[in-house]
């Protein structure tokens, strides 16, 4: 089954210094029908104006993916680790038993447009960690290239402690993929440019996403061209 979520039913809001769309519950908006995705918790497409950001605060218990799509940003947390991250760079920080980090975009003339994404952990109680890589932009082309999983194969794959794995694909115009996976699985499918078709029964455009269940096969096809996320995941419990 493929549930389409439209770009324009995200919840939106302006501060001013962030503007910010949120696919699932978080902060001030609550909708307790889209929590969760099994152990997707948070996707936020966040845009930051520059020299501004999220000062420090705390997290505990969940996994964290920070991807840059546009711009630089910068990442302090109370472990010691600090890190400038632009386009072909991962973030992954595992909050465990407690860290307190910011996100701040340190360019003077330039915004940043990051996707956030938040993962209940595998296991409670690890200690707090951070890590940042870098994957070959190159390799996204009419392919689908790993930058997060449990079990990385590169040091160029991002690990986190859960049962998934982050891909994404610069898809070019008229090519197509497949995607498989086992039975018992889900797809999270989110559209970062162009256009996608799915099984040629859905259709998706820029910032659309898909929560795909009971599907161990996924044809992923474009007429525009199309850069997207794809994401395995374990079904919810």
């Amino acid at each position: 089954m493929i549930r389409i979520d439209r770009a324009s039913s995200r919840y939106h809001a302006d501060y001013g210094w962030l503007k910010t769309y949120h696919s699932f519950s978080f902060g001030e908006y609550y909708d307790p029908d889209n929590i969760q995705f099994g152990p997707l918790r948070v996707l936020n497409d966040d845009f930051v104006a520059p020299l501004a950001g999220f000062g420090a605060h705390p997290h505990r218990e969940m996994e964290i993916v920070s991807i840059v799509l546009k711009g630089y940003l910068q990442h302090e947390d109370s472990t010691g680790h600090k890190a400038v991250t632009t386009f072909g760079g991962v973030q992954r920080m595992s909050a465990g038993t407690g860290i307190v980090h910011s996100e701040v975009n340190p360019s003077a003339t330039e915004e940043v447009n990051f996707l956030q994404l938040w993962f209940l952990p595998e296991q409670y109680g690890l200690p707090p960690s951070y890590e940042r890589t870098e994957f070959p932009v190159d390799k996204m082309k009419n392919a689908l290239l790993p930058i997060v999983t449990k079990h990385p194969s590169s040091p160029g794959i991002a690990h986190i402690h859960q049962d998934l794995t982050i891909y994404l694909s610069d898809l070019e115009a008229g090519h197509e993929l497949t995607f498989t996976q086992p039975e018992g699985r889900n797809i999270f499918v989110f559209v970062i440019e162009g256009d996608l078709a799915l099984n040629g029964e859905a259709h998706l455009e820029r910032r659309d996403a898909a929560r795909i269940t009971d599907t161990p096969a996924l044809r992923l096809v474009t007429n525009e061209g199309a850069q997207f996320m794809l994401i395995d995941l374990p079904k919810e419990e």
